[in-house]
């Protein structure tokens, strides 16, 4: 299993209906309302490397209100 954690920046007026948006996608195991340089932090996590690519640039930099996304890819837990 690859495990991503994903910091994003949400327009303020819809970070929980984003938050919600995100936590409903497949491959997102956990989101987090956070305080700091980002509003929301998502733990995805998917079998092989072209799912991070279909969830992230695919699906959560798509819907409205995101405005961006910064991505870390775990090697270790």
């Amino acid at each position: 299993m690859i495990t991503t954690i994903v910091m994003v920046s949400v327009e303020a007026n819809v970070i929980p209906e984003v938050a919600q948006h995100i936590a409903d996608l497949d491959g997102v195991s956990e989101v987090y309302s956070v305080a700091g340089d980002v509003d929301l932090i998502a733990i995805v996590r998917v079998r092989e490397f072209d799912q991070i690519a279909e969830v992230i640039a695919g699906r959560i930099s798509k819907i409205e209100g995101v405005l961006h996304t910064d991505t870390h890819v775990a090697f270790r837990a």
